[in-house]
């Protein structure tokens, strides 16, 4: 019983995710409830849900999913450049290819002055937001979230732009658990993008 839980549990979180575009944790709670299970009933782990996206994607979503991660991947892009001098990452449902046009676009910037992004941003006229969110490492980092638009979808599509300290950048690419780069540059985005075209 307890596998059959299990699974339902994490199909159920895979719905979620793509359908609403839920983060995994927000997802895996909200199908504990819809579920009616026990709020100590085990999670699956996030490679497991990972897979099951996939799989919801590849037979409810083929037709329209890789249309919307190229377009979320040339935007991304398109700011990793304007933002270049921050030597930005990309991780996430964009960079492991499981996003949807429901996906924000997140990226790992990294400066010993905080306040320089924002800069760089009030003088390319951008209205943003502050917030304070878990940065890479476990430490607090100042997140700046703006709005995009993305000619391809047809709409807005958020930025958020955490600034690291620059120290923050050793391990930032080692590999995951599951051994795969957790995070990318630029030029390891375009050549995703070229692969995902030919």
């Amino acid at each position: 019983m307890h596998d059959i839980s299990l699974d339902t549990l994490t199909a159920t979180a895979a719905r979620l995710v793509v359908e609403e575009g839920l983060d995994y944790g927000a997802a895996k709670q909200r199908a504990i409830r819809q579920l009616k299970l026990s709020p100590r009933t085990p999670l699956p782990d996030n490679l497991l849900l990972e897979a099951a996206v996939r799989e919801y994607l590849a037979v409810f979503c083929a037709d329209t999913q890789p249309t919307e991660l190229a377009a979320l991947r040339h935007l991304a892009l398109q700011w990793m450049e304007r933002l270049a001098e921050y030597a930005p990452l990309i991780g996430g449902a964009i960079w492991h290819g499981t996003a949807t046009r429901l996906n924000d676009i997140y990226l790992q910037l990294f400066s010993d002055d905080p306040k320089a992004v924002e800069l760089t941003l009030i003088n390319q006229n951008m209205d943003y937001e502050v917030t304070r969110v878990t940065g890479l490492h476990g430490t607090d980092v100042d997140a700046l979230s703006l709005h995009a638009w993305c000619p391809e979808l047809g709409e807005d599509v958020g930025v958020h732009l955490l600034v690291n300290d620059g120290r923050a950048q050793r391990g930032a690419l080692q590999p995951d658990q599951a051994r795969r780069k957790p995070r990318g540059t630029a030029a390891q985005l375009a050549a995703r993008l070229q692969e995902d075209a030919a």
